[in-house]
């Protein structure tokens, strides 16, 4: 049985009456998974200090021209002991997931590194024909394994394209392996990839056209962002994404698509820099109002 926090310790909590926990569309899911991190770690207390942060958002959004989070209601969950084995964590992530799907809710999930994705794919790779991840991110994440481990948060990508049902359109990537290169090739036809240095060729309309008209898992790699937005992450890189350009592929592809699930991964809190953990909560916010305010 999910297990949900009191609507005063939730995520946004609430300023007057709105749905109650179980009557909420959207479902929070903290996830502090820290197994496989490589180089600065801190991923573990990412879900709390986006939590702690959301309380200071500003409920009306100037997009949707209203209180989003009053029209289809955010429920929040406890975070779990989290099992020490990483392969254990990513069942019990996708058994959460599995369970908020039944109730017939959207489940966000707050990690925690980004090898939480390939446990919580799994759920929606049963449910649906065909399934594309839309991944913002600095790194491909397509190697097949890091520093021994099968589930790396450098295999995330990888993990999840060993459904077969599943596409990948990745957005602001600037760091590959070699290794990585000819499982790219080789998985072209499933795989398209936006990369930072082209960025000025692109537009928010080529992204969602390559993402299609199916359902869309967002995950979001807070790296994904230029590092003098998101500097509190596990390995901040220049040259990336910023807050408007990204708003726009987010509205570009919700207008197309059906979100139907979403990550926000690998915010490492560092003191000092409370606007990160903001800008994090912020992002849910948008994810959730652009998946759950379509008409």
């Amino acid at each position: 049985m999910l297990k949900y926090l009191p609507p005063e310790n939730a995520f946004m909590p609430p300023e007057h009456d709105g749905p109650s926990p179980q009557d909420a569309l959207a479902v929070i899911v903290p996830f502090g998974l820290e197994k496989s991190v490589s180089y600065e770690g801190g991923t573990a207390k990412g879900p709390q200090a986006v939590l702690q942060a959301a309380t200071e958002l500003e409920h009306f959004d100037e997009v949707f021209w209203c209180e989003p989070r009053y029209e289809y209601g955010i429920a929040t969950l406890q975070e779990p002991e989290i099992a020490p084995v990483l392969e254990d964590g990513l069942s019990q992530i996708e058994d959460i997931v599995a369970q908020v799907l039944q109730e017939g809710k959207f489940p966000l999930v707050l990690g925690g590194e980004h090898s939480l994705t390939a446990g919580a794919i799994r759920p929606f790779a049963r449910r649906h024909e065909t399934l594309t991840i839309l991944q913002f991110d600095a790194h491909a994440d397509l190697r097949d394994g890091y520093d021994g481990e099968h589930y790396s948060h450098a295999s995330a990508m990888r993990r999840c394209l060993d459904h077969e049902n599943i596409r990948l359109v990745s957005v602001g990537i600037r760091n590959i392996s070699a290794s990585e290169i000819p499982y790219l090739e080789a998985e072209k036809d499933r795989i398209s990839i936006f990369w930072a240095k082209d960025k000025a060729a692109w537009s928010a309309q080529a992204i969602a056209e390559a993402v299609g008209d199916g359902p869309v898992y967002v995950t979001f790699d807070l790296d994904g962002f230029d590092s003098s937005m998101m500097p509190a992450t596990g390995t901040p890189e220049p040259g990336g994404l910023f807050w408007a350009e990204t708003m726009e592929i987010l509205a570009a592809v919700a207008e197309r698509s059906r979100i139907v699930g979403a990550d926000i991964v690998e915010l490492a809190p560092r003191e000092g820099l409370h606007a990160c953990d903001f800008l994090a909560a912020k992002l849910a916010y948008k994810i959730l109002s652009y998946a759950l305010m379509k008409s």
